[in-house]
């Protein structure tokens, strides 16, 4: 064929081209993995042997994993049910993405702290001020909750802070390894930024001292344990779900904590299905003057590892009796977990919270809420 030389060598049929065609589409797929899965191998954390060490001797920790303290039902999904989870979560046509982008408030500029106060940074990211002390829960900054920078589920919003804009904290409280709750690249930035000690539930710190913290900023507790910051009591208490960052199932510890100081209380629910224990918390440590509750990524298949928002309402008085307090939801509008719509979360819990009077207040992401401090709670999450 004139003017193409060498098209001989594509025929017969074209097998040549395909062949060719299909090989270098292999290497770009495959340099394109290698990249995928490049910081994969660190980012899964610590051995089993050396998490091991630290989880043995728990009375919660039996034939190899911890427990929680009610039997659950399992995780049950059926066909349609996992069709409609993969739909809702991947597809850009559900409604558990948003169609607008997500407004974010820009987080106050302080020198000092208030004498309560929390500034939500997205998903289960908090900054607790509470008697003159700063706490940063659950650091997530990475663009997804994954091993790897581009695949896994990815931030609906950016962060509203960068994490090099964080005040001095005197302590960051990591509640599980689950991905979008110990993110790697966010705990080595603050171990190079910070001087804060980093408070884990038991095996949690055999991540963090692989990633290179070393081991004296690292603070491994067990349920009903607790750890002096300050003037402040951490107290690392029950929650009802699950661990692990790959094939290894249930080997670290999950917890919620809460934070007593000398004028103030705080509860921190990190990520939990509704459990009985919120009632034994609340008598032995409340009440609160305010909660931090996951709403988010619920579903009828798995109660037992995450909340709906009726259900962090019903644990919220769990914890506080009769006193008020005030609930801050967190777990929700950052990543795409679960078959819901994104904003369903917020709906729910402001319409059943004006059915019971539980005082509630939804910031957006970089908003900062002072209890007692009236403000009007807009419902920026709609349309």
């Amino acid at each position: 064929m004139p003017g193409l030389p060498g098209i001989d060598a594509l025929l017969p049929g074209g097998k040549a081209a395909l062949r060719l065609a299909a090989g270098t589409a292999s290497l770009a797929a495959g340099g394109w993995v290698l990249g995928a899965l490049r910081e994969t191998p660190a980012a899964l954390g610590a051995s089993a042997a050396a998490i091991r060490t630290a989880a043995e001797g728990s009375p919660n920790y039996r034939d190899g994993a911890f427990c929680n303290l009610e039997q659950g039902s399992g995780l049950r999904l059926d066909a349609e049910e996992n069709r409609l989870l993969l739909f809702e979560v991947w597809s850009s046509k559900s409604d558990s993405h948003p169609k607008h982008p997500i407004p974010l408030a820009v987080p106050p500029s302080r020198s000092g702290t208030e004498a309560l106060a929390v500034t939500w940074l997205g998903h289960a990211t908090a900054l607790l001020e509470i008697d003159g002390h700063r706490l940063l829960t659950d650091p997530v900054w990475s663009q997804r909750c994954s091993p790897s920078r581009t695949l896994g589920p990815q931030r609906l919003h950016p962060p509203p802070l960068p994490l090099e804009s964080l005040p001095a904290l005197d302590a960051v409280v990591i509640s599980h390894d689950h991905y979008d709750h110990l993110d790697m690249h966010a705990v080595r930035a603050l171990a190079r930024t910070q001087r804060a000690p980093f408070i884990t539930p038991l095996g949690v710190g055999a991540h963090l001292r692989e990633w290179g913290i070393p081991a004296s900023r690292v603070v491994e507790l067990d349920w009903n344990a607790s750890v002096r910051v300050g003037d402040l009591k951490l107290v690392c208490t029950p929650a009802r779900h699950l661990s692990g960052r790959f094939l290894s199932r249930n080997n670290t510890l999950w917890a919620s904590f809460v934070v007593i100081g000398p004028e103030h209380r705080a509860y921190f629910g990190g990520d939990t299905g509704y459990t009985g224990s919120f009632s034994d918390i609340g008598t032995e440590h409340g009440p609160f003057d305010l909660t931090l509750l996951p709403i988010g990524a619920y579903n009828k298949s798995w109660p037992d590892i995450h909340m709906n928002p009726e259900e962090a309402l019903q644990a919220h008085r769990d914890l506080n009796a009769d006193s008020p307090g005030v609930l801050v939801p967190i777990h929700w509008a950052t990543f795409r977990l679960a078959p819901h719509p994104w904003a369903e979360p917020a709906e729910w819990l402001v319409t059943a919270a004006a059915d019971v009077a539980v005082d509630v207040v939804v910031p957006k992401p970089g908003g900062r809420v002072v209890p007692g401090v009236r403000t009007e709670t807009q419902q920026w999450w709609r349309p």
